[in-house]
């Protein structure tokens, strides 16, 4: 084969990122690499992945934020009394949530192709990268406050001015729309060649340039997941340090759930961290592979996102299983919808919620690290 002659790239089934060409080797007679049993894997798993994520995600995040509502009405002193820990979960909820409405056009593609058009293609794309940025810079300063609160024992006055939180949530929220600008730029509707040498339309990252692909990568996992990580690795250690001997029951309790947090996301994104990483080390030269590297790194990619994608899903799972005040709150909720018969109805419910909801908080505040209606 001569070094002129158009042959069929392998590519990368991954739905949100760039797709790669793995090179079987520099030889011009070597077999080019085909790779349609990912893309026939990937019509089958991904539209069942990506529709039961969708669902859960959904239904567990519009509790949380109905839940975190209710709470925040039964406040007195507006928006800027309201918890620190309550206003970041706030605002995770909602960037899981705008994930998730992706998910549905992107089971549509796996099961056909891409119908949506660029701009949906491109919009779809800039909210992945926006929840995966966002998501973990809200838990990173979930840890901070927790840190501030615990170790440093802030006063509460700092800790009910959720101005200040509001302002950090704007700040990053405009950080994660300029890293996200990314997808904007470059994602493509692209004509594939999937099983049976047939033509297909997908929503892909298209880089024109592999030093451009590898660095952008490369700052993705730097700013998306690794300075956030450490930072929490930090708070934590200094908090555990310091609850070393601490009597206080409700402190651990309240650590429980933020910990798990934590412990999640690390465990749902950093395996596709990882295979990103080595594909970049692969398309730099630093790690060598041909079809069968490329194929792992296809097959790796695919589902460690998938798992990634669960993420948004598993949030308001912890919450029920773990937050003893949420499920509370959420069983108050439901018994409050069943309970309404007419206004007087309404109105009972209504000062008996006010009563229980003074003594809890009273009770939290005492604490200084549980005013929180998750934990």
């Amino acid at each position: 084969m001569s070094s002129d002659t158009t042959v069929t790239e392998s590519y990368s089934w991954d739905d949100y990122e760039t797709y790669s060409d793995y090179p079987s080797t520099s030889d011009n007679n070597a077999t080019p690499c085909f790779q349609d049993d990912i893309y026939a894997f990937a019509q089958k798993y991904s539209p069942i992945v990506y529709s039961l994520v969708f669902v859960l995600a959904v239904v567990g995040n519009v509790l949380v934020l109905c839940v975190i509502r209710r709470y925040r009405v039964s406040q007195s002193g507006g928006a800027c009394a309201f918890s620190l820990t309550d206003t970041f979960l706030l605002h995770l909820a909602i960037s899981d949530l705008l994930l998730a409405f992706t998910l549905p056009l992107f089971a549509v593609q796996w099961a056909h192709q891409w119908v949506f058009g660029l701009t949906a293609c491109k919009i779809s794309g800039a909210l992945f990268s926006l929840n995966r940025y966002s998501g973990i810079l809200f838990l990173a300063c979930i840890s901070f406050d927790r840190y501030l609160a615990i170790v440093h024992a802030v006063s509460s006055g700092w800790k009910r001015n959720t101005c200040h939180a509001q302002f950090v949530c704007a700040v990053i929220w405009l950080i994660c729309f300029g890293l996200s600008a990314v997808e904007i730029t470059f994602k493509q509707v692209v004509e594939v060649e999937t099983v049976g040498h047939q033509k297909a339309y997908l929503c892909q990252v298209w880089f024109n340039s592999v030093q451009w692909q590898v660095g952008l990568t490369m700052v993705s996992i730097i700013l998306g997941f690794g300075v956030p990580l450490l930072i929490m690795l930090y708070c934590y250690i200094q908090i555990f340090r310091s609850l070393c001997n601490a009597s206080r029951r409700q402190k651990r309790k309240s650590l429980r759930l933020i910990i798990s947090l934590v412990s999640v996301f690390v465990i749902c994104w950093a395996p596709y961290n990882c295979f990103q990483l080595a594909d970049s080390l692969n398309k730099l030269g630093v790690v060598s592979g041909g079809c069968q590297f490329g194929h792992v790194m296809d097959i790796g990619i695919l589902t460690t996102e998938s798992l990634g994608l669960t993420h948004c899903a598993l949030n308001p799972l912890l919450y029920g299983f773990i937050g003893v005040k949420f499920r509370r709150e959420l069983v108050r909720m439901f018994k409050g919808l069943l309970g309404q018969r007419g206004l007087l109805g309404m109105e009972g419910w209504k000062q008996r919620r006010l009563r229980k909801t003074t003594g809890s908080f009273s009770s939290a505040e005492s604490e200084n690290t549980s005013y929180s209606v998750m934990v």
